[in-house]
C-alpha cells in the first residue's frame, strides 16, 4: 500500500474545518486545474482527471470533527482511499492532514505516486487559502 500524506495548519477551530471538508460540494474548490466535469452532493462527487480517468467517490466513513474517508463508487484502476483528519493544534487552530492510500503495483507506483503527491499537496495548500 502506497501512503501519501500532506499536512497544513489553519487558524480556525476544528469544527469549522471539519464542516467544510465533510461536504464534498466544497472539495471542488480544492481541486487542481486538470480536474473538470465536476458534479457533487454532500456525500458523493464525480469528476474527470485530464488525460487519466473519470472517478466517482463517496464518503464511506465520518467521525465528527476528527476524520472523513472517501472511496471510489465504482471499481477504480486500483484500490484507493482518500482520508482527511483534523486535530486541534493546541492553540485554537487545526492541523488538517490529507492521506491518500493506494494499492499500487511497482509500475503504477512509478506512474501515479508523483501525481498523487502533487494532488495531496495542492489540496492542503488550497484548503489553507480557501479557509483563511
Amino acid at each position: 500500500m502506497t501512503v501519501i500524506e500532506s499536512t497544513t495548519e489553519l487558524n480556525l477551530p476544528v469544527e469549522k474545518v471539519y464542516a467544510f471538508l465533510a461536504d464534498l460540494n466544497n472539495h471542488q474548490q480544492l481541486m487542481p486545474e486538470n480536474i473538470y466535469n465536476w458534479s457533487s452532493t454532500a456525500d458523493e462527487a464525480s469528476f474527470t482527471i485530464q488525460n487519466m480517468a473519470k472517478l466517482s467517490i463517496k464518503i464511506s466513513n465520518r467521525i465528527e470533527n476528527k476524520e472523513l474517508v472517501a472511496i471510489p463508487v465504482e471499481k477504480a484502476p486500483f484500490d484507493v482511499e482518500l482520508k482527511w483528519t483534523v486535530a486541534d493544534n493546541g492553540k485554537g487552530g487545526t492541523i488538517a492532514k490529507h492521506i491518500i492510500s493506494a494499492d499500487l503495483n511497482m509500475m503504477m507506483k512509478m506512474l501515479a505516486a508523483g501525481p498523487l503527491k502533487k494532488l495531496a499537496d495542492h489540496q492542503t495548500e488550497r484548503l489553507a487559502e480557501v479557509l483563511k
